[in-house]
């Protein structure tokens, strides 16, 4: 299963970036999507989480800010970013806890990561 991030970029504060990633291969069924980030010198940390449902979760720091959503048909992660701060400065990776048959196991499968730099 791969997992193809894009939209990432170069930003001022207070401007906004959508970020999409679409997960293909074989898959089942594809359960929870999300976005980590990971700022320069810091650890990982998940950014927002959406399940198949629809039920979302941010980290406190992006709340009213970020809106996470999902095409569950293309497999297909969003997340809206808005009123961006220096602060969100980071590399994405999008997140996809997935089966690839009724029998299988939740694995976890990961984007590439793209960039985003928000300016001051």
């Amino acid at each position: 299963v791969q997992l193809q991030a894009s939209g990432g970029g170069l930003v001022q504060a207070g401007e906004s970036l959508r970020l999409s990633c679409a997960a293909s291969g074989s898959i089942f069924k594809v359960n929870v999507m999300g976005w980590y980030r990971q700022a320069p010198g810091k650890q990982r940390e998940l950014a927002a989480t959406i399940t198949s449902g629809g039920s979302t979760t941010y980290v406190n720091s992006v709340k009213g800010r970020f809106s996470i959503s999902r095409d569950n048909a293309k497999n297909t992660v969003y997340l809206q970013m808005n009123s961006l701060k220096p602060e969100d400065t980071a590399v994405y990776y999008c997140y996809a806890a997935y089966t690839s048959s009724s029998l299988d196991l939740t694995r976890a499968g990961w984007g590439q990561g793209t960039l985003v730099t928000v300016s001051s």
